[in-house]
Order: C-alpha cells, then sequence, then structure tokens
C-alpha cells in the first residue's frame, strides 16, 4: 500500500489529526515516513502482497513498523521513550484514522504494541538481527477469533487469517 494513497482517502477531520501529530513534533516527520518507507519495501520482499491481508505477515509488519519508527526517531529524540510515545501516538492515530473493520483495528494495535515493547530489547541490534527476531516471531503468530484473545496473547503475534 502506499502511504500516500491512505493519506489522500483521508477525510478533512482525519487529515487535521495527522496534521496537528506532525505538527507536534515537526523534526519525526521525517523519520517517521522513512521508516513506514522501509518497512513497506522489507515487507513486499519478503512477503510479496501478502502483508496486505490479516495474517501473519501482517502481524511482522505492524511489530517491525513500530520498532523501525522508534528506531529511525531515536536518532532525533535521543531517548527510547520518547520514540516510543512518539510511535505509539502515530501509529494508534493512524488505526484510528483508517477504515479497517473492528477486528482488524485491535489486531493491528495489538501487534504495535508488541513491537514497541520489543524495541526496548532491540533497540541497539541491526536491522537484520530485528527481521530474525520477527521472523521467528511471526512463526508463533497465534490466530484470534474474539477480541478476549488479545489479552489471552499478550505479547505474541496475532493474526485473523
Amino acid at each position: 500500500m502506499n502511504i500516500w494513497s491512505r493519506i489522500w482517502r483521508l477525510k478533512l477531520g482525519q487529515l487535521i489529526q495527522l496534521s496537528l501529530l506532525f505538527i507536534s513534533q515537526p523534526f519525526l516527520i521525517g523519520p517517521t515516513l522513512t521508516a513506514t518507507k522501509r518497512t513497506m519495501v522489507l515487507c513486499d520482499e519478503l512477503f510479496g502482497r501478502a502483508h496486505h491481508k490479516s495474517n501473519k505477515t501482517n502481524a511482522f509488519r505492524h511489530a517491525l513498523w513500530n520498532i523501525l519508527i522508534c528506531h529511525k526517531t531515536l536518532k532525533k529524540t535521543q531517548n527510547k521513550d520518547k520514540s516510543i510515545v512518539w510511535t505509539q501516538k502515530v501509529t494508534s492515530l493512524y488505526e484510528k484514522v483508517t477504515d479497517n473493520g473492528k477486528m482488524e483495528k485491535a489486531m493491528d494495535l495489538h501487534n504495535n504494541k508488541v513491537g514497541l515493547n520489543l524495541f526496548s530489547t532491540v533497540f541497539d541490534k541491526k536491522e537484520e538481527e530485528i527481521i530474525s527476531i520477527l521472523e521467528k516471531m511471526m512463526e508463533k503468530s497465534q490466530k484470534v477469533t474474539k477480541f478476549d484473545d488479545f489479552i489471552k496473547f499478550n505479547q505474541v503475534l496475532v493474526h485473523l487469517e
């Protein structure tokens, strides 16, 4: 999915929310967009179009996206917690303004959180190492069928399909 095509589909209120967030930290716009693009390129290379469905590869993508945003913004913030807070705001707002169903949104938010929590232990690792860790986690991703499952699989990647 192209980030710009997604942005152009936003309603005015959604666009304003996103703009206000980025205006609050303009020096983090570049790293955030760079991390987003890198995530999509890597997932396209690894999984083709499969990561656009609610499957294990999508879970991988959301966790990686959060880790890469944290990693890229850390260079600017010089503070892991600030990078995590920023990333959580960006990725949660993104889920809020998209047109996903309730289960898809819950799945994405869950996998975002898994990525944010993992960042604290992999912040100093190279991209290849992070991908390897996430690939192992992806293989253990759990299928969820109801909202209670998200709590049951607290720190595990989850998928719907």
